[in-house]
């Protein structure tokens, strides 16, 4: 007993994990850092609009999205902002796959939580084949903020 972390010693572990990751199709390596938890909650609100009264899921650019907020210079800060997000998404889809699955393992996001969001068991983000990527297990829960908010 008398072990626990106390408030302090939890707010000085601001660490967050970085690893890199070798992209040949942009001709180098990245450093994909994990998301905070502020960070993942804003990237699932992104991952959902409002349509009337109801909220529904927008994965469109997901894979986008995320590298966005866990791509990050040797300051561990984020080299690409919101507006650079539709300019990723017109990359190399197996480059941002390598992106994502990094970014979605170090986060902790799971298989499940992509189920949960897409509304479909074994589809894909954008409504293909689960088969085709396995960057595609991981996402979002739907269980935060509403809200989109823009990357930081």
């Amino acid at each position: 007993m008398g072990g626990h972390l106390g408030r302090d010693a939890i707010l000085a572990a601001k660490s967050l994990r970085t690893e890199e990751v070798d992209v040949p199709e942009w001709g180098g390596t990245v450093l994909v850092r994990e998301l905070s938890g502020r960070e993942r909650d804003e990237w699932e609100a992104s991952l959902a609009v409002q349509r009337g009264k109801t909220m529904v899921p927008d994965v469109a650019n997901i894979r986008a999205k995320l590298a966005a907020r866990t791509i990050v210079g040797d300051d561990g800060e984020p080299v690409f902002t919101q507006q650079d997000v539709a300019a990723l998404g017109e990359l190399s889809a197996a480059a941002l796959d390598r992106v994502f699955d990094v970014a979605s393992r170090l986060s902790g996001l799971n298989p499940e939580d992509v189920e949960a969001m897409t509304g479909n068991s074994g589809a894909a983000p954008g409504g293909g084949s689960s088969s085709a990527s396995p960057a595609i297990s991981a996402a979002p829960s739907p269980n935060s903020s509403s809200e989109p908010h823009p990357v930081s």
